[in-house]
């Protein structure tokens, strides 16, 4: 696989407590924007940002399981992090690096002050959603509808960049309704890297603005893997990753054989525990290692103890765990009691416990690259 760079600047400042094994496990808290820069490699295995998914809970989860995925947040909009409350909005855990924090908008001044007070919480990239095609998104002008106006967002990027210290990328769909993908990628790409992102990912399909659903936008249009390979091969020194219809690492081990990286989103939210697999398969291992899920088991229920410490509620973790053992013996049961005992009033972190003693941990009938 390629190892050419995508710079990042890294927050690592952990903080770190004792877990049920005397392990260490990190404490919840605003990640330090002062420490200094490591890199990320291509090849990138990313998990793609989700409204009302990838909150701070699931990144958490999800480090746990792979040490080198790339993690995004939900979109947050430039006006909320102005406006808004930020530090529920962009405080996490420094466990989730490398962490990239997405934002919606399309306003050049609105975009670079939302950066710079985002900088102060140590994302390691900045990513511009220009794929999202839901009305709440389209009804604030950002989003997919984005891709009608490559010029506009160029000037985005180009603001963004001014105004980060980490690199600015793009999240973009191949076109928009009518638009023909062969003939607007090519130029939408082009100014993106003339504008100076530092990595373009882009979903494999076309978004219809008018007509159909957010979920029927990630299912109907067809996928084009080869244009964004073919894209990928006419930019060789730019970093392009695909998005859109993965569901496998074997699936994601091909494409990676052609681009930079790889964005998994739903299949990796449903399916968690193929998430065990991503590291060795980013060093060319079997994907299917002997993982810890004990250790799991008792750095989620350290995490959870420090979550309702500190206001939350069990099911706030929860919820993400939900998918975790998808082919596992006892994986129906893990889930009805995560999903009723969490919600209880006073659950605790005992639950997570109950949840993983009816799992058949042994996983014999589980291929975690399948």
């Amino acid at each position: 696989m390629k190892t050419r760079r995508l710079m990042v600047c890294a927050a690592r400042a952990n903080t770190t407590k004792p877990d049920r094994s005397g392990r260490e496990t990190n404490n919840v808290q605003v990640a330090d924007p002062s420490s200094n820069s490591s890199d990320l490699r291509a090849p990138v295995f990313a998990v793609a940002p989700m409204i009302d998914w990838t909150d701070r809970h699931c990144r958490f989860l999800h480090r746990q399981l792979s040490s080198r995925a790339l993690l995004y947040t939900e979109m947050v909009v430039a006006d909320a992090i102005i406006h808004g409350p930020r530090e529920r909005l962009l405080s996490y855990s420094p466990a989730e690096h490398p962490v990239a924090l997405q934002l919606g908008g399309s306003d050049p001044k609105k975009n670079a002050d939302a950066i710079r007070i985002a900088g102060d919480y140590g994302y390691d990239e900045i990513n511009l959603n220009v794929g999202c095609p839901s009305d709440r998104v389209q009804s604030g002008t950002f989003g997919a509808c984005l891709m009608r106006e490559p010029a506009h967002v160029a000037e985005l990027v180009s603001v963004m960049k001014a105004a980060s210290r980490v690199p600015v990328t793009v999240k973009c769909r191949i076109g928009v309704d009518e638009q023909v993908p062969e003939e607007v990628l090519p130029d939408f790409v082009d100014r993106m890297i003339g504008a100076g992102a530092d990595a373009i990912w882009i979903h494999a399909r076309k978004a219809w603005l008018q007509g159909l659903s957010p979920k029927e936008n990630r299912e109907v249009p067809p996928l084009d893997y080869g244009l964004v390979h073919a894209i990928k091969k006419s930019n060789p020194a730019t970093f392009i990753g695909i998005n859109g219809g993965i569901t496998t690492l074997e699936q994601a081990a091909d494409h990676l054989e052609v681009m930079d990286g790889v964005m998994l989103g739903r299949a990796a939210y449903h399916n968690t525990n193929l998430l065990a697999g991503v590291d060795a398969m980013l060093a060319g291992n079997d994907p299917s290692p002997d993982f810890d899920w004990l250790a799991l088991r008792d750095r989620m229920m350290d995490y959870a103890e420090t979550v309702i410490t500190a206001g939350g509620r069990l099911h706030h973790v929860t919820r993400h765990m939900v998918g975790l053992f998808q082919g596992f013996a006892g994986a129906r049961r893990f889930r009805q009691i995560l999903s009723s005992d969490a919600m209880k009033p006073g659950a605790g972190p005992d639950v997570i416990a109950a949840a993983f003693a009816a799992v058949d941990l042994s996983g014999e009938a589980r291929t975690l690259a399948g």
